[in-house]
């Protein structure tokens, strides 16, 4: 079906949250205890956890609307038209990158309830131990490593199973898995014409593509099947924590279309930071609301530093030029972004069995979303690949001599396959089989900054995508290894061709350059430190340095990207950030 044809087809729907929710701030209460800010995975787990107590009057603020009755968002195989350039998006792009000639690529983010949860493509992976155990080191605190942080992983997730009731015994590891948590967590709930040639691969060549059964336990190398965030055929956001026998708890409210300009001091005190400004309405005037314990900014990993920037908290050296007063002189923050960085190398196929046809033929589609709507069922209830590869380069690659290893350690993977049979926006003739390379050890950093005093100004986001060698690398290497991957034997008369024909490393090294993107998967950007560090924005509690009343809870807070795809992180770090809470306010959570 046609792109703009989709992406506005909102029917009647009754989708995952149809409470009431405020939209008009006439109707909040006196006083919160606890006033959150952002309804994605940070800020719903949040406000869902704190709002469990009757004693916590609990307020999220939502820049955006409810996002309900989307199909668009519901249907997981949509996904792949959430961004950019749509209603559901902030709509950024960086600034120009060096390494990607100079382009300004998407960098995608969700606006309005489930944040960037609501528009992502749902894969589910949480990293290797190693990855979350470099938290335990970089914030001093040992309860962020692995062991520390699975309950939570655990605690968050409703593992479930495809509405059709086939078989997925060996496709994942039960014993790593939560089944009565909230977010819904499912292996692929319909077959693709590649699956069995995918699983032969890692029998014919298991030195270098072995089989994983479970990605998700702490060890995640080789080819398995893709876990995605899909609950019984429907897209699980972050809003699945805001359903609607959540919100009909009176102590807790929401807010739409209520944009946070900055935190500000609350009384005389000038570092007590529990009063929120925020633009009331879509074209609203700004209003301040003073909750009684704590502001929590889970705005992310480009907006929370930019509003700590506008409330005064960031580097003096940029906020004093554009007159904004300094409350508190602090250089990390914005700085630190960790994305992953990749591109595709599509093939075309000797196969009309692929996703191709469902973007081409309008007949099929509508076929497709009837099936989803009565029975959750057939080809859309899944995201773009069933299966998902994790790879390492080999110890014996020469840039290693030079070079050290930018992953967390020898069982955490430099590169990611994505193995999609058909690709989207596909073109006007032919089957294709598209394979996402990308470095998911990334070695390179960049920043978020602003160059203006009006707080709702378009933020500089600065990735520097590629900017360190070893990242360029590592995909071109990624690229030579998918290419090694389709001429395994049981591919045997599937591919024809690849639509790039690229035959040197220069050759590759200039296409990476010219199509490579952002995974939108940014992170540290507020990140984790020990107390007497002097770095970072936040202590192993949340609490932001050197103020009092303001706690962070979302990517920006991860002091290390894992190799991995963040919305898990991010669910994991809320739940334990919860109970974080609970611990410091014994009066409200024990009584």
């Amino acid at each position: 079906m046609k792109h703009a044809q989709y992406l506005a087809f909102t029917l009647a729907f009754a989708g995952l949250s149809t409470a009431v929710i405020l939209k008009d701030s006439s109707h909040l209460k006196e006083s919160y205890d606890f006033i959150i800010v952002g309804a994605g995975p940070g800020g719903a787990t949040t406000a869902n956890r704190l709002s469990e107590s009757a004693n916590a009057k609990v307020l999220l603020l939502e820049a955006g609307g409810a996002n309900d009755g989307e199909l668009a968002i519901d249907i997981p195989q949509l996904c792949v038209t959430l961004t950019p350039n749509t209603p559901w998006d902030w709509n950024f792009t960086t600034v120009p990158q060096a390494g990607l000639n100079g382009r300004t690529p998407p960098f995608p983010r969700g606006i309005g309830l489930g944040g960037t949860s609501a528009v992502n493509c749902l894969v589910y992976t949480r990293g290797t131990k190693s990855d979350i155990d470099t938290w335990a080191t970089l914030s001093g605190d040992e309860s962020w490593g692995w062991d520390g942080l699975l309950p939570y992983f655990k605690k968050s997730e409703k593992f479930n199973f495809p509405v059709d009731g086939h078989n997925v015994s060996g496709r994942f590891s039960p014993e790593v898995h939560g089944f009565d948590g909230v977010i819904g967590v499912s292996v692929p709930g319909a077959a693709r014409a590649i699956d069995s040639r995918v699983i032969a691969v890692t029998k014919e060549e298991p030195n270098l593509f072995p089989f994983r059964e479970d990605m998700n336990s702490g060890e995640h190398l080789g080819v398995g099947w893709a876990q995605a965030l899909i609950d019984r055929g429907v897209r699980s956001s972050s809003k699945s924590y805001l359903a609607p026998r959540y919100l009909s708890r009176p102590n807790l409210d929401v807010l739409l279309h209520a944009r946070v300009s900055r935190v500000v001091s609350t009384g005389s005190d000038k570092l007590m930071l529990r009063s929120v400004e925020f633009q009331d309405g879509p074209a609203g005037k700004l209003r301040t609301l003073t909750a009684n314990k704590e502001v929590i900014l889970s705005t992310g990993s480009v907006h929370t530093p930019i509003i700590l920037m506008h409330s005064g908290i960031g580097d003096a050296k940029v906020l004093e030029p554009l007159g904004i007063p300094v409350l508190l002189d602090n250089p990390s923050v914005g700085q630190n972004l960790t994305d992953h960085v990749g591109c595709s190398i599509t093939y075309e196929v000797n196969s009309r069995k692929t996703l191709d046809n469902i973007w081409r033929d309008d007949a099929l589609m509508a076929a497709l979303v009837a099936e989803w709507k009565a029975h959750k069922t057939g080809l859309l209830v899944d995201t773009s690949e069933n299966h998902v590869a994790w790879l390492r380069l080999p110890a014996s690659d020469p840039i290693w001599a030079t070079t050290p290893d930018p992953a967390s350690g020898p069982t955490t993977a430099h590169i990611e396959f994505l193995l999609q049979n058909g690709v989207y926006p596909t073109k006007p003739s032919g089957h294709y089989f598209n394979l996402p390379v990308g470095a998911v050890s990334p070695a390179s950093r960049g920043f978020i900054t602003i160059n203006s005093s009006d707080p709702f100004a378009t933020p500089l986001i600065d990735p520097r995508l590629l900017s360190e060698p070893v990242d360029l690398h590592v995909v071109r290497e990624g690229i030579k290894m998918g290419h090694r991957f389709v001429r395994a034997r049981a591919w045997d008369g599937y591919f024809i061709r690849p639509l790039a024909h690229l035959e040197t490393d220069a050759e590759i090294e200039e296409y990476i350059r010219e199509n490579a993107v952002s995974f939108f998967h940014p992170v540290a950007t507020a990140a984790m430190s020990p107390a007497d560090a002097n770095w970072g924005v936040v202590n192993s509690d949340l609490l932001v340095k050197g103020v009092r009343g303001l706690r962070v809870v979302d990517a920006s807070v991860v002091p290390r990207l894992p190799a991995a795809h963040t919305s898990a992180a991010v669910y994991g770090v809320a739940e334990k950030a919860a109970d974080i809470i609970k611990a410091a306010y014994p009066e409200i959570f024990q009584s």
